[in-house]
Protein backbone atom coordinates (compact mmCIF):
# COMPACT_ATOMS: atom_id res chain seq x y z
CA UNK A 1 0.00 0.00 0.00
CA UNK A 2 1.41 3.22 -1.23
CA UNK A 3 1.72 6.81 0.94
CA UNK A 4 -1.05 8.62 -0.98
CA UNK A 5 -3.79 5.42 -0.43
CA UNK A 6 -2.89 5.10 3.42
CA UNK A 7 -3.32 8.95 3.47
CA UNK A 8 -6.78 8.41 1.87
CA UNK A 9 -7.58 5.95 4.10
CA UNK A 10 -6.40 7.33 7.49
CA UNK A 11 -8.66 10.88 6.00
CA UNK A 12 -10.96 8.67 5.26
CA UNK A 13 -11.66 6.51 8.67
CA UNK A 14 -11.20 10.07 10.67
CA UNK A 15 -14.01 11.65 8.51
CA UNK A 16 -16.25 8.53 9.28
CA UNK A 17 -15.50 8.80 13.35
CA UNK A 18 -16.26 12.76 13.16
CA UNK A 19 -19.53 11.46 11.85
CA UNK A 20 -20.27 8.98 13.99
CA UNK A 21 -19.30 11.32 17.06
CA UNK A 22 -21.39 14.04 15.84
CA UNK A 23 -24.50 11.87 15.31
CA UNK A 24 -24.02 10.46 18.74
CA UNK A 25 -24.17 14.30 19.78
CA UNK A 26 -26.83 15.85 17.48
CA UNK A 27 -28.94 12.45 18.15
CA UNK A 28 -29.53 13.95 22.15
CA UNK A 29 -30.63 17.51 20.67
CA UNK A 30 -34.06 18.94 21.63
CA UNK A 31 -34.38 21.39 18.44
CA UNK A 32 -37.05 23.09 20.39
CA UNK A 33 -34.58 24.00 22.97
CA UNK A 34 -31.58 24.47 20.92
CA UNK A 35 -33.44 27.20 18.33
CA UNK A 36 -34.78 29.10 21.63
CA UNK A 37 -31.60 29.58 23.11
CA UNK A 38 -30.12 30.38 19.97
CA UNK A 39 -32.51 33.31 19.74
CA UNK A 40 -31.62 34.72 22.66
CA UNK A 41 -27.87 34.74 21.65
CA UNK A 42 -26.25 38.46 21.45
CA UNK A 43 -24.21 38.12 18.45
CA UNK A 44 -22.02 40.81 19.56
CA UNK A 45 -20.02 38.62 21.57
CA UNK A 46 -19.68 35.88 18.80
CA UNK A 47 -18.10 39.08 16.68
CA UNK A 48 -16.10 39.71 19.24
CA UNK A 49 -14.78 36.35 19.96
CA UNK A 50 -14.04 35.65 16.49
CA UNK A 51 -12.06 38.86 15.72
CA UNK A 52 -9.67 37.69 19.13
CA UNK A 53 -9.51 34.37 16.97
CA UNK A 54 -7.94 36.06 13.95
CA UNK A 55 -5.63 38.47 17.02
CA UNK A 56 -4.38 34.95 18.32
CA UNK A 57 -3.30 34.23 14.85
CA UNK A 58 -0.97 36.77 14.70
CA UNK A 59 0.27 36.61 17.81
CA UNK A 60 1.20 32.93 17.00
CA UNK A 61 2.88 34.24 14.10
CA UNK A 62 4.99 36.71 15.87
CA UNK A 63 6.25 34.13 19.00
CA UNK A 64 6.70 31.65 16.27
CA UNK A 65 8.80 34.27 14.29
CA UNK A 66 11.07 34.85 17.22
CA UNK A 67 12.45 31.39 17.00
CA UNK A 68 12.48 31.22 13.46
CA UNK A 69 15.23 34.23 13.46
CA UNK A 70 18.03 33.13 14.69
CA UNK A 71 18.02 30.85 11.58
CA UNK A 72 16.62 33.45 9.02
CA UNK A 73 16.67 37.22 10.52
CA UNK A 74 14.83 38.03 7.49
CA UNK A 75 11.82 35.95 8.37
CA UNK A 76 8.88 38.79 8.71
CA UNK A 77 5.52 38.71 10.43
CA UNK A 78 3.58 37.96 7.57
CA UNK A 79 5.03 35.00 6.54
CA UNK A 80 4.58 33.51 10.00
CA UNK A 81 1.10 35.25 9.97
CA UNK A 82 0.17 33.65 6.66
CA UNK A 83 1.86 29.88 7.38
CA UNK A 84 -0.47 29.73 10.33
CA UNK A 85 -3.84 30.87 8.63
CA UNK A 86 -3.36 28.73 5.62
CA UNK A 87 -2.37 26.03 8.47
CA UNK A 88 -5.62 25.94 10.03
CA UNK A 89 -7.65 26.27 7.19
CA UNK A 90 -5.76 22.94 5.59
CA UNK A 91 -6.39 21.24 8.79
CA UNK A 92 -10.26 21.81 8.40
CA UNK A 93 -9.59 19.09 5.66
CA UNK A 94 -7.04 16.91 6.56
CA UNK A 95 -5.90 16.39 10.23
CA UNK A 96 -2.15 17.70 11.10
CA UNK A 97 -1.56 18.23 7.52
CA UNK A 98 -1.91 21.39 7.76
CA UNK A 99 1.50 21.12 10.44
CA UNK A 100 3.78 20.06 7.02
CA UNK A 101 1.86 22.83 5.03
CA UNK A 102 3.21 25.53 7.21
CA UNK A 103 6.71 24.29 7.77
CA UNK A 104 7.28 24.63 4.19
CA UNK A 105 5.57 27.92 3.29
CA UNK A 106 8.13 28.85 5.90
CA UNK A 107 11.01 27.03 4.36
CA UNK A 108 9.68 28.28 0.96
CA UNK A 109 9.79 32.15 2.01
CA UNK A 110 13.38 31.74 3.55
CA UNK A 111 16.06 33.52 2.40
CA UNK A 112 18.76 32.06 0.34
CA UNK A 113 22.58 32.15 1.58
CA UNK A 114 25.62 32.19 0.20
CA UNK A 115 26.37 28.02 -0.53
CA UNK A 116 22.71 28.78 -2.73
CA UNK A 117 20.51 27.02 0.10
CA UNK A 118 17.81 28.23 2.32
CA UNK A 119 18.80 29.81 5.46
CA UNK A 120 15.68 27.61 7.10
CA UNK A 121 15.57 23.67 6.47
CA UNK A 122 12.18 21.92 6.81
CA UNK A 123 14.22 20.20 10.38
CA UNK A 124 15.15 23.33 11.76
CA UNK A 125 11.54 24.56 11.52
CA UNK A 126 10.03 21.27 12.62
CA UNK A 127 12.65 21.79 15.88
CA UNK A 128 10.72 25.07 16.40
CA UNK A 129 7.78 24.02 16.55
CA UNK A 130 7.99 21.34 18.76
CA UNK A 131 8.91 24.36 20.80
CA UNK A 132 5.91 25.76 20.48
CA UNK A 133 3.82 22.66 21.59
CA UNK A 134 6.04 22.09 24.35
CA UNK A 135 5.23 25.18 25.75
CA UNK A 136 1.51 25.40 25.10
CA UNK A 137 1.04 21.93 26.79
CA UNK A 138 3.14 23.10 30.04
CA UNK A 139 0.95 26.44 30.00
CA UNK A 140 -1.89 24.00 29.64
CA UNK A 141 -1.19 21.47 32.42
CA UNK A 142 -0.45 24.19 34.68
CA UNK A 143 -3.80 26.53 34.11
CA UNK A 144 -6.03 22.99 34.42
CA UNK A 145 -3.92 22.09 37.79
CA UNK A 146 -4.50 25.70 39.58
CA UNK A 147 -7.68 25.54 38.59
CA UNK A 148 -8.46 22.00 39.28
CA UNK A 149 -6.88 22.93 42.89
CA UNK A 150 -9.03 26.04 43.87
CA UNK A 151 -11.95 24.28 42.17
CA UNK A 152 -11.31 20.83 43.05
CA UNK A 153 -14.91 20.23 44.05
CA UNK A 154 -16.57 20.87 41.00
CA UNK A 155 -14.59 20.36 38.09
CA UNK A 156 -11.91 16.92 39.45
CA UNK A 157 -14.08 14.34 39.27
CA UNK A 158 -15.53 15.46 36.09
CA UNK A 159 -11.72 15.65 34.62
CA UNK A 160 -11.42 12.59 35.54
CA UNK A 161 -13.89 10.85 34.24
CA UNK A 162 -13.25 12.78 30.89
CA UNK A 163 -9.32 11.89 31.01
CA UNK A 164 -10.79 8.15 31.61
CA UNK A 165 -13.12 7.83 28.73
CA UNK A 166 -10.69 9.10 26.09
CA UNK A 167 -8.37 6.70 26.80
CA UNK A 168 -5.90 8.81 29.20
CA UNK A 169 -5.38 6.29 32.43
CA UNK A 170 -2.89 3.42 32.97
CA UNK A 171 -3.07 1.50 29.61
CA UNK A 172 -2.33 4.99 27.70
CA UNK A 173 0.64 5.91 30.23
CA UNK A 174 2.23 1.95 29.32
CA UNK A 175 1.79 2.59 25.72
CA UNK A 176 3.66 5.98 26.51
CA UNK A 177 6.19 4.17 28.55
CA UNK A 178 7.05 1.66 25.62
CA UNK A 179 7.10 4.70 23.01
CA UNK A 180 9.66 6.61 24.99
CA UNK A 181 11.70 3.55 25.32
CA UNK A 182 11.55 2.80 21.82
CA UNK A 183 12.43 6.13 20.79
CA UNK A 184 15.25 6.72 23.26
CA UNK A 185 16.73 3.04 21.53
CA UNK A 186 16.17 4.82 17.88
CA UNK A 187 18.22 7.90 19.04
CA UNK A 188 21.33 5.98 20.58
CA UNK A 189 21.12 3.42 17.12
CA UNK A 190 21.12 6.88 15.03
CA UNK A 191 23.80 8.29 17.36
CA UNK A 192 26.06 5.12 17.32
CA UNK A 193 26.11 4.78 13.18
CA UNK A 194 26.19 8.14 12.37
CA UNK A 195 29.65 8.54 10.92
CA UNK A 196 28.96 5.22 8.86
CA UNK A 197 26.60 7.75 6.19
CA UNK A 198 23.97 5.63 4.33
CA UNK A 199 20.35 5.66 6.18
CA UNK A 200 21.74 6.59 9.45
CA UNK A 201 23.74 9.47 8.76
CA UNK A 202 20.65 10.56 6.86
CA UNK A 203 18.52 10.30 9.76
CA UNK A 204 20.86 11.31 12.09
CA UNK A 205 21.19 14.70 10.21
CA UNK A 206 17.62 15.29 10.39
CA UNK A 207 17.62 14.20 13.83
CA UNK A 208 20.25 17.10 14.29
CA UNK A 209 18.45 19.73 12.51
CA UNK A 210 15.22 19.23 14.75
CA UNK A 211 17.56 19.77 18.20
CA UNK A 212 18.88 22.79 16.34
CA UNK A 213 15.85 23.70 16.20
CA UNK A 214 14.61 22.94 20.06
CA UNK A 215 17.86 25.13 20.80
CA UNK A 216 16.87 28.11 18.91
CA UNK A 217 14.77 28.85 22.45
CA UNK A 218 18.57 29.51 23.97
CA UNK A 219 19.31 32.19 20.74
CA UNK A 220 16.45 34.53 21.30
CA UNK A 221 17.38 37.82 22.20
CA UNK A 222 14.64 39.17 23.98
CA UNK A 223 12.84 35.47 26.04
CA UNK A 224 10.29 37.77 27.94
CA UNK A 225 8.81 38.24 24.90
CA UNK A 226 8.32 35.43 24.01
CA UNK A 227 6.70 34.07 27.32
CA UNK A 228 4.51 37.48 27.50
CA UNK A 229 3.17 36.92 24.07
CA UNK A 230 2.53 32.74 25.36
CA UNK A 231 0.48 34.08 28.64
CA UNK A 232 -1.22 36.89 25.96
CA UNK A 233 -2.56 33.93 23.82
CA UNK A 234 -4.07 31.63 26.40
CA UNK A 235 -5.26 34.85 28.28
CA UNK A 236 -7.12 35.45 24.88
CA UNK A 237 -8.24 32.25 24.64
CA UNK A 238 -9.81 32.51 28.06
CA UNK A 239 -12.10 35.70 27.28
CA UNK A 240 -12.49 33.86 24.03
CA UNK A 241 -14.32 31.22 25.82
CA UNK A 242 -15.77 33.79 28.10
CA UNK A 243 -17.46 35.54 25.53
CA UNK A 244 -19.59 32.91 24.36
CA UNK A 245 -20.99 32.71 27.76
CA UNK A 246 -21.90 36.33 28.03
CA UNK A 247 -23.57 35.62 24.07
CA UNK A 248 -25.63 33.21 25.67
CA UNK A 249 -26.49 35.12 29.17
CA UNK A 250 -29.57 35.71 28.21
CA UNK A 251 -30.53 31.98 28.63
CA UNK A 252 -30.88 31.34 31.77
CA UNK A 253 -28.95 27.91 32.04
CA UNK A 254 -25.95 30.22 31.61
CA UNK A 255 -26.80 33.30 33.53
CA UNK A 256 -24.71 31.89 36.85
CA UNK A 257 -21.49 30.80 34.65
CA UNK A 258 -18.11 33.25 35.64
CA UNK A 259 -14.65 33.73 34.65
CA UNK A 260 -13.87 30.06 36.24
CA UNK A 261 -16.11 28.26 34.31
CA UNK A 262 -15.38 29.93 31.03
CA UNK A 263 -11.85 28.87 31.91
CA UNK A 264 -12.52 25.37 32.54
CA UNK A 265 -14.40 25.01 28.99
CA UNK A 266 -11.39 26.50 27.40
CA UNK A 267 -9.19 23.37 29.15
CA UNK A 268 -12.14 20.80 28.60
CA UNK A 269 -12.07 21.47 24.61
CA UNK A 270 -8.42 21.55 24.63
CA UNK A 271 -8.26 17.77 25.85
CA UNK A 272 -10.91 17.20 22.94
CA UNK A 273 -8.18 18.19 20.35
CA UNK A 274 -6.25 14.83 21.06
CA UNK A 275 -9.09 13.36 18.65
CA UNK A 276 -7.61 13.61 14.81
CA UNK A 277 -11.31 14.37 13.33
CA UNK A 278 -11.12 17.04 10.73
CA UNK A 279 -11.87 20.24 12.31
CA UNK A 280 -12.35 18.91 15.55
CA UNK A 281 -16.38 18.55 14.20
CA UNK A 282 -17.54 15.85 16.87
CA UNK A 283 -15.20 15.51 19.22
CA UNK A 284 -15.21 19.05 20.66
CA UNK A 285 -18.81 19.71 20.71
CA UNK A 286 -19.02 16.38 22.41
CA UNK A 287 -16.65 16.98 25.51
CA UNK A 288 -18.04 21.18 25.97
CA UNK A 289 -21.45 19.82 26.00
CA UNK A 290 -20.80 16.64 28.11
CA UNK A 291 -18.84 19.28 30.75
CA UNK A 292 -22.10 21.46 31.09
CA UNK A 293 -25.03 18.81 30.98
CA UNK A 294 -22.16 16.81 34.17
CA UNK A 295 -21.27 19.52 36.09
CA UNK A 296 -23.62 22.09 35.83
CA UNK A 297 -26.40 19.82 34.44
CA UNK A 298 -27.33 21.97 31.55
CA UNK A 299 -29.69 19.90 29.00
CA UNK A 300 -27.73 19.01 26.03
CA UNK A 301 -29.38 20.95 23.51
CA UNK A 302 -28.33 24.08 25.63
CA UNK A 303 -25.05 22.60 25.75
CA UNK A 304 -24.52 22.30 22.36
CA UNK A 305 -25.72 25.69 21.47
CA UNK A 306 -22.04 27.07 23.35
CA UNK A 307 -20.63 24.02 21.85
CA UNK A 308 -21.97 24.85 18.56
CA UNK A 309 -21.14 28.87 18.74
CA UNK A 310 -17.91 28.74 19.98
CA UNK A 311 -16.57 26.08 17.45
CA UNK A 312 -18.13 26.69 14.35
CA UNK A 313 -17.76 30.83 14.98
CA UNK A 314 -13.94 30.05 15.06
CA UNK A 315 -13.87 27.51 11.87
CA UNK A 316 -15.38 30.07 10.25
CA UNK A 317 -12.44 32.47 11.59
CA UNK A 318 -9.79 30.14 10.17
CA UNK A 319 -11.54 29.27 6.95
CA UNK A 320 -11.51 33.26 6.15
CA UNK A 321 -8.17 33.84 7.50
CA UNK A 322 -6.45 30.76 5.62
CA UNK A 323 -8.86 32.05 2.10
CA UNK A 324 -7.46 35.78 2.92
CA UNK A 325 -3.83 34.47 3.66
CA UNK A 326 -3.97 32.05 0.03
CA UNK A 327 -5.46 35.79 -1.91
CA UNK A 328 -2.08 37.47 -0.49
CA UNK A 329 -0.16 34.88 -1.30
CA UNK A 330 -1.51 34.33 -4.52
CA UNK A 331 -1.79 37.62 -6.29
CA UNK A 332 0.52 39.96 -4.23
CA UNK A 333 3.76 37.88 -2.68
CA UNK A 334 4.45 36.17 -5.57
CA UNK A 335 4.09 38.76 -8.04
CA UNK A 336 7.01 40.38 -5.93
Amino acid sequence: MDKKTKNILGYAFWTVVAGILIWFCLRAVDWTQFGAAMQECRWSFVVLSMLLGAVVFYIRGLRWKMLLEPFDPSTSAITTFNAYNICMAVNLVLPRAGEVVKLGYVVKHSAVGADGKRLLSFDKALGTLLVERVWDALVTLSMAAVLLVVKWADFGPYLQELLSGIGIGRGLWWALGGLALGASAFLFLAWKFRLKGGVWGKVWGFLAGIGHGLLSFRQMKRAWLFFLYTGLIWFIYWIMSASIVWALQDVPEFAGLDMADSFFLMIAGSISSVVPVPGGFGAYHGVVAGSLHSIWKMPVSTGMVYATLNHESQVLTQAICGLASYIHESFFRRNK
